[in-house]
């Protein structure tokens, strides 16, 4: 569980501090390419109703059929959260009428979910490590979509999306500010990515959780708590929370009570608004479905995918830390995403490990965010990089000039080395030639000569000079020992 809430995470009320209490339940698409009882494809972008079959649209007669795939995933990704495999599960349905649900129920699992509980771990900005109980992983199929705005009267129903199969990924309610929910759905994406097991993107809507947010006092029972459905961002998430938690303070604050009801986040505005009552589960009439057998599993098929699981954000920090030294932030930059991570493994092969992670997590990243492209098609592949953390190393080059190569490499493309040597990039070594930079410099600014020989500090001054009188050529440390022996400091 989490540590007890420290004062900063307190919210300030009128009459006095609140707690904020937030669990979450994740939507997770499993990759798979067909559906958790079906054959249709589950491929994004296609033409409304061109991926449905028979069962997917509930035609009389036609009978679920378990998709092992499905099955496979989910176990790969309770085995990644440190979470119970159950060996035997049941698919129960849960009754409700809505248009996009041809059946008129939806086939989920209840009382014995595929997934028992388990946990997620967050190391948080300020030092502080979160862990988040995780009570539950079950499967279930989604539903249709509805299309608002194709018909001045009418809305239509897609059904490429129905039977798809979805994990939803319940936390308990151990998240005590924005901050910590955002970095739980981050924390959360990154290891189903590593796992394989969802693509995580939200803009398709692969990935989005409902967010359910209560109040009290530090110290006393749970407050009444609302459910925001759908949140599609990890930024939204953080808002919903914010805007939720002050409605719900305001609220009690001015003689009001908390009902416990469904809510809907309007991103446009910041704020949530009333969208139903909140069901409880005896309104769905949950039963076990008569088409579908108890799942069963042997411990064999557990122990195999378990044995098969690839290194995880958490063990690849330790190492990262352990085996290249880094800092704990960088380590966590790092391991966020296993494209990164990958990348940055292949630069600092053989190379200084830190230099290396200074520039895929400063230049490199900070370059890819500025033009929305992610690593997996930058333009800078890490042999590139890597060759031209090799020319600093070698002193051909300067820091300065390493940085006008990178931006030519990400326009032009091209061999760092033949680049250097075409566009004459080379750092100047050449004592005679620094000197009479330097001597130049001096004999123009003979009051900073005394300056400098009075306070050492403001050598300084005069490496800047001679860096931009020989283009960022010069090599800054020739030009610094070259100053000392001349001002005799």
């Amino acid at each position: 569980m989490s540590k007890a809430a420290p004062n900063r995470k307190l919210l300030k009320g009128a009459t006095g501090d609140w707690e904020v209490v937030i669990g979450l339940e994740v939507h997770a698409q499993v990759n798979s390419e067909a559906k958790l009882f079906s054959g249709a494809s589950t491929a994004f972008g296609a033409e409304p109703n061109t991926q449905v079959s028979l069962v997917d649209a509930a035609m009389p007669g036609m009978l679920p059929v378990i998709n092992e795939e499905c099955i496979r995933q989910a176990v790969r990704t309770g085995l990644g959260l440190n979470a119970k495999i159950n060996l035997r599960s049941v698919f129960d349905r849960k009754n409700y009428f809505y248009p996009d649900l041809p059946q008129g129920y939806q086939i989920s699992q209840y009382k014995s979910p595929i997934v028992g509980e388990g946990e997620v771990r967050l190391d948080m900005p300020d030092g502080e490590t979160v862990t988040v109980g995780i009570e539950r992983v079950h499967l279930e199929q989604d539903a249709g979509k509805l299309l608002h705005d194709q018909h001045p009267t009418m809305s239509f129903v897609d059904l490429n999306r129905s039977g798809v199969a979805l994990m939803e990924i319940v936390s308990k309610p151990d998240l005590r500010s924005a901050d910590e929910a955002k970095a739980y759905v981050a924390k959360l994406r990154s290891i189903l990515r590593y796992l394989g097991t969802c693509d995580g993107d939200m803009e398709k809507g692969n990935l989005r959780a409902d967010v359910n947010v209560s109040v009290r006092r530090p110290g006393e029972p749970f407050g009444t708590r609302c459910e925001i459905k759908n949140v599609n961002s990890i930024r939204f998430i953080g808002q919903a929370v914010e805007h939720e938690a002050r409605r719900q303070i305001d609220l009690i604050e001015d003689g009001g009570k908390i009902v416990q009801e469904t809510r809907l986040f309007d991103p446009a505005k910041g704020e949530t608004r009333a969208m139903r009552s909140k069901e409880e589960a005896h309104d769905y009439r949950y039963f076990p479905d008569p088409d579908l057998l108890p799942l069963e599993m042997a411990p064999a098929l557990v122990a195999d995918l378990k044995a098969q699981l690839p290194e995880l954000p958490d063990q690849k920090k330790a190492r990262f830390m352990r085996d290249y030294g880094l800092a704990a932030y960088d380590a966590d930059v790092l391991t966020a995403e296993h494209a990164a991570a990958a990348y940055f493994e292949d630069v600092a092969r053989g190379r200084d490990p830190k230099a290396a992670a200074n520039w895929v997590i400063n230049e490199l990243a900070g370059r890819l965010n500025k033009e929305g492209k992610d690593i997996l098609v930058s333009p800078v592949s890490s042999a590139q990089l890597g060759a031209i953390l090799d020319l600093i190393a070698a002193g051909t080059i300067s820091g300065k000039i390493a940085k006008d190569l990178f931006e030519i490499v990400w326009s032009d493309g091209g061999d760092p080395h033949r680049i250097v040597e075409q566009r004459g990039m080379r750092q100047v070594t050449d004592l005679s030639a620094i000197e009479k930079v330097v001597d130049e410099i001096a004999a123009a600014n003979p009051d900073k000569v005394e300056q400098a020989r009075a306070n050492p500090k403001l050598i300084g001054w005069f490496v800047g000079q001679a860096m931009k009188a020989s283009g960022g050529k010069a090599n800054p440390q020739t030009v610094n020992d070259l100053l000392k022996r001349k001002l005799g400091v």
